[in-house]
């Protein structure tokens, strides 16, 4: 498998993961220009943007370590893009940015991981 076939794999099992803690998967692999979101769910009533990294091992450092601040950047321009195509308010809608790193057979879910950056 191609690096893209493995992260689509590892994506799949963060959204399987996501649902047994009761989220609601909207979408998966939202492509936009130079920016992808990896799951679109809703946690309730909340809109949560899932970044999805995984590590076979620890060689190349923890998965969540490669949540760059550009990275996030890019994953806030992608989320615009995605409220503005569903027409989405974002000043009255609750939104969240989660990170989900899986590292060999170990999952990390963390809520609210960074802030909307412009």
């Amino acid at each position: 498998m191609n690096t893209r076939e493995v992260g689509g794999a590892y994506e799949h099992v963060a959204a399987e993961y996501l649902k047994k803690k009761g989220y609601s998967i909207l979408t998966l692999n939202y492509r936009v220009r130079k920016a992808e979101l990896d799951i679109v769910a809703r946690d309730n009533r909340t809109l949560v943007f899932v970044e999805v990294k995984y590590r076979r091992s620890g060689k190349a450092g923890d998965s969540l370590q490669a949540i760059t601040l550009a990275k996030q950047k890019r994953i806030c321009q992608a989320a615009l893009f995605y409220m503005n195509q569903y027409r989405i308010d974002i000043y009255s809608s609750e939104i969240r940015f989660d990170v989900i790193g899986i590292d060999g057979d170990k999952i990390t879910h963390i809520e609210n991981a960074f802030p909307f950056i412009k």
